[in-house]
């Protein structure tokens, strides 16, 4: 089952179930995918890595609303976007500790040929594709630094 199929399995489940959360988030990716599905250039299809990032660009917007209403001492708002992005990092793949995000990283520098720290774009393009989803892009780009400037 691709991960399209998942999210329509998963958005009748929410249904059935009553479950206000899950429903409207799935229904939310749902409506990304058909934006993006239909866009000027797009082929009609996407695959499930395209899938993916429209998840984690859901999921940056999610965490980070939460954190201005957490600032704002709105609690009540916070708490739902919390749900929902717990929601959708059921559909990302299992993040990476910090030490398996510090072996691939070394591995791809090595890979790139990577000296210093001039070098961190080289090393950032192939990191962002090879692990996304699977660690959040600041993180992947600290980690970068930090292994670079060692």
């Amino acid at each position: 089952m691709n991960l399209s199929e998942q999210i329509d399995a998963d958005l009748i489940t929410a249904m059935k179930a009553r479950n206000e959360v899950a429903k409207l988030t799935i229904r939310g990716i749902k409506k990304e995918m058909i934006e993006a599905k239909t866009a000027p250039g797009a082929s009609g299809e996407l695959s499930d890595d395209e899938i993916l990032k429209i998840i984690v660009k859901l999921l940056k917007q999610r965490k980070d609303s939460a954190t201005i209403y957490q600032e704002q001492n709105r609690e009540d708002l916070a708490v739902t976007e919390l749900a929902e992005a717990a929601v959708l990092e059921s559909y990302l793949p299992k993040q990476l500790t910090t030490e398996e995000l510090d072996d691939a990283i070394k591995a791809i520098i090595a890979q790139v040929g990577a000296q210093g720290p001039k070098d961190m774009g080289k090393v950032m393009g192939v990191a962002s594709k090879q692990l996304a989803g699977k660690a959040d892009g600041r993180v992947i780009s600290e980690t970068v630094k930090r292994l670079l400037n060692s």
